[in-house]
C-alpha cells in the first residue's frame, strides 16, 4: 500500500516521505481500516517535530483522524492506532473505539467530525456549561478547531464573537455564522470585543492558540465568565496571572479531549450522539476548504501547521485515481 512515514523529526514537509509498504497487521482488540478520508489536524505537525505528548517509534505514519471503511464494508470514525496512522491506505484502529460515521455527512466531512468537534462541545458544555444568550468569543475563528466551535456555539444559541488573522478568514468566519469578526492584523481586539459588548466583555472564552491570544481572553473575559484553555497553536504556553483571575471573578478551565477516552469514554460515545443530530437537522458541517489526494499530504500537514488554511484540509486516498469523496 501507499503511505507516508515520518523517518526523523522536523517539519512535515520535510520529514514525510512517501514509501510503498505492507498494510498493517492489527493487534489485540484492533481492526484494520481501509482509509476513506484522513483529516489534517495540528497535532499531525507535532507529531512529525517529535514535540506532541504521544511520541510513536519511528518511522510512523502521522494522521490522527479518519473515516475509514471496515472488512465488512461498515464506514466509521476513528483515530487510528500509532505508528499505523491515517496518512496511507490503511490504517489500524481500537475496534471497541470505533464510532458509525454520520450518514447526513461525506467521507471528508466526517473525518472532520470527531477531535475537533469533540472538543468543541466538551469545552463549551462540559466544561464551560455555555447557555443560550451568553456571549463567546472564539479565538481562531476561521480554523479547523475555532470553526467547529462557532458552528457549535451559534447551534446552542450563543452570540459568536470570531478573532481571525486577515481578510480571508474574515470572510470566511463570517460565512460561519460569526455575529461579531474581529481581524486582529486590522483592529484592537480588546478595544473590539469591548464595544461588541458594551464593556461587559465575553462569557466564555474558547483558545486554541495561547500567547497573546490569551492575554487577550485574559482581558476581555466577563465577570464570572470561563476560559476555556484548548492548545497553543502560537507555540508559546502562556503563565497565568491568578491573582488576576481572583480579583475578575473568572474561571481558567483546561481541556484535554484525549483524557476522556480512557476516563470516560461513555461520555465521548453521548457526544457523538449529539454531534450526529447536529449534523442530521444541518445545525452543525465540517469546512472542508480543500481536498487532497494522498500525494499531497505532507504538503497539506505543512500549510496547515503554518496557519495558512481555513476550516479543514482532509487528505483523500481515492482522489488519487480520480474518485471523490
Amino acid at each position: 500500500m501507499q503511505a507516508w512515514q515520518v523517518h526523523e523529526n522536523g517539519e512535515p514537509g520535510e520529514v514525510m516521505r512517501p514509501v510503498e509498504t505492507a498494510p498493517p497487521v492489527p493487534g489485540d482488540g484492533q481492526v484494520l481500516l481501509r482509509v476513506r478520508a484522513a483529516n489534517v489536524n495540528f497535532p499531525d505537525a507535532l507529531l512529525c517535530r517529535g514535540q506532541y505528548q504521544v511520541r510513536p517509534p519511528l518511522p510512523f505514519t502521522p494522521g490522527v483522524e479518519i473515516c475509514g471503511e471496515t472488512e465488512d464494508g461498515r464506514r466509521v470514525l476513528a483515530n487510528p492506532a500509532l505508528p499505523h496512522g491515517g496518512f496511507a491506505e490503511y490504517a489500524v484502529a481500537d475496534a471497541a473505539a470505533l464510532l458509525p460515521a454520520p450518514d447526513a455527512l461525506d467521507d471528508a466531512e466526517a473525518a472532520a467530525l470527531h477531535i475537533g468537534y469533540q472538543t468543541g462541545w466538551f469545552g463549551l458544555h462540559r466544561r464551560a456549561r455555555l447557555e443560550a444568550g451568553e456571549t463567546l468569543l472564539v479565538h481562531a475563528a476561521a480554523g479547523g478547531v475555532g470553526s467547529a466551535a462557532v458552528q457549535l456555539g451559534k447551534a446552542a444559541g450563543a452570540r459568536v464573537i470570531g478573532v481571525v488573522g486577515g481578510a480571508g478568514k474574515a470572510a470566511v468566519a463570517r460565512e460561519l455564522g460569526c455575529d461579531v469578526v474581529i481581524d486582529r492584523r486590522a483592529e484592537d481586539v480588546i478595544a473590539a470585543v469591548k464595544e461588541a459588548t458594551g464593556g461587559r466583555g465575553a462569557d466564555v472564552v474558547y483558545d486554541p492558540v495561547g500567547g497573546a491570544a490569551y492575554a487577550q481572553s485574559a482581558k476581555t473575559v466577563a465577570f464570572e465568565g470561563r476560559i476555556v484553555v484548548v492548545g497553543f497553536a502560537s507555540g508559546t504556553i502562556p503563565s497565568p496571572a491568578l491573582n488576576h483571575a481572583l480579583v475578575k471573578n473568572y474561571a481558567i478551565l483546561g481541556l484535554h479531549w484525549g483524557l476522556y477516552n480512557t476516563e470516560n469514554p461513555k461520555l465521548v460515545r453521548h457526544c457523538h450522539e449529539q454531534l450526529t443530530e447536529l449534523a442530521a437537522r444541518g445545525a452543525i458541517k465540517p469546512l472542508v476548504s480543500e481536498r487532497v489526494p494522498l500525494s499531497g499530504a505532507a504538503a497539506a500537514v505543512q500549510r496547515v501547521a503554518d496557519g495558512a488554511t481555513t476550516g479543514r484540509v482532509v487528505v483523500v486516498p481515492a482522489q488519487e485515481n480520480g474518485a471523490a469523496a
